[in-house]
């Protein structure tokens, strides 16, 4: 499958596994209008290639993603009314969550990431960091409001942990280390320059798997955190039962009983 040309991104395949790299590092990956349009194209892109089972995302130069252009905010005379709608209306389409994108999803943070970065974070499937990997959220040291990014973080840690980087702002940093230890992360790359290469290996990992079974597994999950128990156990059901019949599930356990690979269906 050919891509799309992107002046703010770098979208590739290598084997089994697609990329999405942040292509700003002059501009420390900063999000302008430009790259919020281009990551809605390539996100659906890189879901629609068959060959692509799963997607790593991360960023060029020494920064993972900074949040939005503030530059560009403070001198086009447009400013943050450019998002007004899409926030109000929630219609939001730069995060693999926000595009429905069904396969697994990697976030592999090298370097800094701030801000509106933690859309990726809270919205991936696995985060892993580089060892000299820093988090920390600027939004109240420029007047602005800590929602979302933080919101979806706290699917995944405890919420103190989330409130103080909120609050605290620019002035301090968290580690890769604190962020392991706190469940934003589940691996410490070390050193930083694997951190590629241990991405292209998990996803790698992943990629052996069924992509029917891992894309409702996804929907199962994902899908547990919008409801109360009972309901997403419901859903989760539903899921499960929706795989009865299809291909994998009579291949997996003939595969294991041959003692070979499994030959999956083509997503």
């Amino acid at each position: 499958m050919t891509y799309s040309s992107f002046e703010t991104l770098i979208v590739e395949r290598r084997g089994p596994v697609g990329w999405l790299l942040f292509n700003r590092p002059d501009q420390l990956n900063a999000m302008n209008a430009l790259m919020r349009d281009e990551l809605a194209v390539a996100w659906k892109e890189l879901d629609a290639d068959p060959e692509v089972r799963v997607i790593v995302h991360s960023g060029e130069g020494r920064c993972f993603q900074t949040g939005v252009d503030v530059t560009e905010i403070a001198s086009d005379g447009i400013g943050m009314e450019r998002y007004r709608r899409s926030l109000e209306e929630l219609d939001l389409h730069f995060t693999a969550w926000h595009q429905q994108v069904w396969k697994p999803v990697i976030t592999a943070v090298n370097g800094i990431c701030a801000g509106g970065g933690f859309h990726w974070v809270a919205d991936a499937d696995i985060v892993i960091a580089a060892s000299d990997a820093e988090f920390f959220d600027p939004h109240v040291s420029i007047g602005q409001v800590v929602a979302l990014e933080a919101i979806g973080l706290l699917r995944k840690m405890p919420v103190e942990a989330v409130m103080r980087m909120a609050l605290v702002g620019r002035h301090e940093r968290m580690s890769a280390a604190r962020a392991y230890q706190l469940g934003m992360i589940s691996e410490v790359v070390d050193p930083p320059e694997r951190l590629r290469d241990a991405a292209q290996e998990l996803g790698e990992k992943i990629a052996r798997n069924s992509p029917a079974a891992m894309a409702a597994t996804k929907r199962a999950l994902w899908g547990a955190l919008e409801t109360g128990l009972t309901e997403a156990c419901r859903a989760g059901a539903k899921e499960l039962v929706s795989l009865w019949g299809h291909p994998d599930q009579e291949e997996g356990p003939r595969a294991f009983a041959e003692k070979r690979p499994p030959r999956w269906q083509r997503p």
